[in-house]
């Protein structure tokens, strides 16, 4: 394993002795593609394929938009997989519960390899897979024009395994037909839909509640789904002493969906949603949720919907929904609020993800919380899997890490441990109240190697 890590004010990489004693294995956390161009210059192409697709497949084309902005707010991922193995803007899913990316293959004769990677042949296959679903339900061309007419082709597109989710999912892709949408894809090219009044035709998912009358005994706010009981354990093998921060690589109907799959293998206790903080209890604190390997006995895990590297997701009233959850099961279990107790997935040790990513603003989500907000002044930091010691030395124990380069808050600086590296040297340690511990100045990402305006602790 080779630890690389980019100072980008010395422009300098840090030795291997240093990156080996200072750091944990290096997790890259993908970051979106830069725009080819300033936004709303990046062409036609997502446009044109929309329209083309719409046409082809007589789907509406405000639809077919809707539903790729409810699944990726029309970000490809560059091609990577989702936590239920979909693929590109539409979410062609190839997992054993659900094909739609083989069936859109078959559909329209794209190769399975480019309906994964190549945006105009994903919406051309999702625009496919829903004509086949509207056709399996029967809608004759008249019943086609009427975007309301396609709630129960929506429906089964998202989901298969139960009304409840279906409808979950379909309400989401109805819910931005009415607010309307105005995006920019990675590409920089603008894509919009104007706010409409449309009368979704549920049908069979008319009295199937959007709002389930059973709620989470745990935490009253919070819908109760529960999720397959092959995906997670009854019990607990230890004390709750840690709160695990998740992004879904998904949609929230999406994930609710997947942690109700039996062949899923992986759950959470919480599913919080993008677009209103709505929550989703799907494990009972009580038992043990398979979200985080080594830290599953001990914590209690929230996703969060979204994708790491795209912020868009990661709005307001998920922050407050979330911090709202995470204050009450700190408060119920006696979790202290600050960042050792509360961490991301990447954090926990044993893991190989990286999520909640660089995108997520942990100081305003601690300072929601109620928790240690950082107080102090605020500093940029450098570097990937940076750990945070309980003393200003390479040899104390980690309290925590820095999963990317993020900003943290200062409290006060102490000279510790030297380290040295081409020609620096540096034995100054800043300490974050966050983390209870202390930082290497050498990962400021400042020239000064003493922080200028900070006391000594």
């Amino acid at each position: 394993m080779t630890w690389n890590v980019w100072r980008r004010s010395r422009g300098v990489l840090l030795g291997a002795a240093v990156a080996l004693s200072l750091t944990t294995a290096v997790q890259t956390a993908g970051a979106a593609p830069a725009p080819d161009g300033p936004r709303g210059s990046g062409g036609d192409v997502v446009n044109t394929a929309f329209a083309r697709a719409a046409t082809e497949f007589d789907v509406p084309r405000d639809l077919l938009v809707a539903v790729g902005y409810g699944e990726t707010h029309l970000d490809g991922h560059r091609g990577e997989p989702s936590h239920a193995n979909g693929y590109g803007v539409m979410h062609l899913v190839s997992n054993p519960e659900r094909h739609s990316l083989e069936r859109a293959a078959k559909l329209t004769g794209e190769s399975v390899g480019d309906l994964e990677r190549e945006t105009p042949a994903n919406i051309r296959g999702g625009a496919a897979v829903l004509r086949a679903l509207a056709d399996d339900l029967g809608m004759q061309a008249a019943e086609r024009d009427d975007t309301g007419e396609w709630y129960r082709a929506v429906a089964r597109y998202g989901t298969s395994e139960s009304d409840q989710a279906a409808r979950l999912y379909a309400d989401a892709v109805y819910d931005v037909l009415a607010d309307g949408v105005r995006t920019f894809t990675t590409g920089g090219e603008q894509v919009r839909i104007s706010p409409q009044e449309v009368a979704p035709e549920r049908g069979r998912y008319a009295d199937v509640s959007r709002r389930p009358g059973i709620r989470s005994t745990d935490y009253p706010p919070a819908r109760w789904v529960p999720a397959s009981t092959s995906n997670y354990a009854s019990g607990r093998s230890s004390a709750l002493t840690h709160i695990v921060v998740h992004v879904t690589q998904g949609s929230y109907a999406g994930t609710v969906n997947w942690f109700q799959n039996p062949d899923a293998g992986v759950s959470a206790h919480y599913v919080v949603r993008s677009s209103d903080g709505q929550v989703t209890q799907m494990v009972r604190d009580n038992d043990t949720a398979w979200h985080a390997r080594s830290g599953n006995p001990y914590s209690v895990g929230i996703e969060h919907e979204g994708y790491v590297d795209d912020p868009s997701w990661f709005t307001d009233a998920m922050y407050r929904s979330s911090a709202a959850l995470t204050a009450h099961l700190a408060d119920r279990y006696g979790i202290p609020k600050d960042r050792a107790h509360i961490v991301g997935h990447s954090e926990v040790p044993g893991n190989d993800h990286t999520d909640p990513g660089p995108n997520w603003d942990w100081n305003y989500y601690m300072q929601l919380v109620g928790g240690s907000t950082g107080g102090g002044t605020p500093f940029p930091t450098w570097g990937s899997g940076v750990n945070i010691r309980a003393a200003a030395s390479t040899g104390s124990a980690s309290v925590g890490s820095l999963p990317g380069p993020t900003s943290v808050r200062v409290e006060c600086q102490v000279h510790g441990e030297t380290v040295d590296y081409d020609g620096y040297s540096n034995d100054a340690w800043s300490y974050l109240p966050a983390y209870g511990g202390y930082l290497s100045n050498i990962f400021i990402d400042v020239s000064d190697s003493w922080l200028p305006g900070v006391p000594t602790c």
